[in-house]
């Protein structure tokens, strides 16, 4: 995972307000916040995919590059990169729209998400072909 790229990959899943009740005790917006909007994301992406509900059952690779500020419009963007019988992993990456800063867009964290397909019943399901 690199940072020193000029533009997200993958599609626009998610947009959000940082807001200061979002914050860490220096002034931050609290990682934890930043992984949840991820996951909501990728979550997102993966019940498109699948053509219904799913679950998160792993996160790995989480990287933070930059600290996210109040006020910075932070977007997701979503790419599926491996599909499994019943699971699918999204690289998920998360930009900000910072305009009090001179760099426009800015990457500041990206991590992979996988996700299992399950029925209604919370038991796991093909995910469709194509």
């Amino acid at each position: 995972m690199a940072e020193t790229e000029d533009e997200p990959h993958g599609e626009l899943a998610t947009r959000t307000l940082a807001m200061p009740k979002d914050t860490n005790p220096n002034g931050d917006i609290f990682g934890g916040w930043l992984m949840a909007e991820m996951d909501v994301a990728g979550g997102t992406t993966a019940e498109w995919r699948a053509k219904g509900r799913v679950a998160t059952v792993a996160v790995e690779a989480m990287e933070f590059h930059r600290p996210v500020q109040v006020g910075d419009v932070v977007c997701c963007y979503t790419r599926v990169i491996r599909v499994g019988r019943t699971s699918m992993t999204v690289d998920v990456e998360a930009w900000v729209l910072r305009r009090r800063d001179k760099e426009y867009m800015v990457k500041v964290t990206e991590g992979i998400f996988t996700y299992v397909a399950i029925d209604e019943d919370g038991n796991t399901r093909p995910v469709p072909s194509g």
